[in-house]
């Protein structure tokens, strides 16, 4: 789930709740004459982002979705601004954000906003800080950490098997190291406590 554009900030006078906006989707190639676009769903809750009438904030300003339909197993999708295939072309690439309370968690326990991740600190599986994360890329693969292991970038994949522990009550990420994944990076022998 891609956030790049996460600034906290406050709601309405009275309620004053911080909240942040999610990417939860990204428009892919048209499909059609009428305007239909394929998304992709960077949310475990495609039915709930993604109802009639939603609105999404855009690099492009607000986008309002008139439908959804399942193709297959990829999500078409119709927006009010594009009502034929050349409009729709133009949204290739488009970031679908929404804006969320900044202390919302997605329903599964396994999953994270990129916002949660951002700034946690990366230590060796049950051992010492080394690092901290300092962004979350979404890659056709599967997605991956990237660690700021003093001032040098350090991918990591985003997979249980090397990733074991995510606390966001603590800002803890545990980094499971494989030959070549941290052995060789700076720093990643050292603790930062210390």
């Amino acid at each position: 789930m891609t956030d790049p554009s996460q600034t906290p900030r406050s709601s309405s006078a009275d309620a004053r709740v911080a909240q942040v906006e999610i990417t939860v989707g990204r428009v892919g190639r048209a499909h059609g004459l009428r305007g239909d676009v394929f998304l992709e769903v960077r949310t475990d809750q495609p039915e709930r982002r993604f109802a009639p009438g939603s609105a999404f904030n855009t690099r492009r300003g607000t986008l309002v979705l008139e439908s959804t339909r399942w193709h297959g197993a990829r999500l078409l999708a119709k927006f009010a601004q594009a009502s034929d295939r050349a409009s729709a072309e133009l949204l290739r690439g488009v970031e679908l954000q929404v804006v969320v309370p900044a202390d919302e968690r997605p329903a599964d326990p396994e999953e994270f906003y990129d916002h949660q991740l951002r700034g946690m600190t990366a230590h060796r599986e049950g051992g010492p800080a080394f690092g901290r994360v300092s962004d979350v890329l979404h890659l056709p693969g599967q997605d991956m950490l990237v660690l700021d292991v003093e001032g040098v970038e350090v991918l990591v994949p985003f997979v249980a098997e090397i990733v074991p522990v995510v606390d966001l009550d603590t800002g803890r990420v545990e980094i499971a190291d494989r030959p070549g994944l941290l052995s060789d990076s700076p720093g990643a022998d050292r603790n930062l406590e210390a």
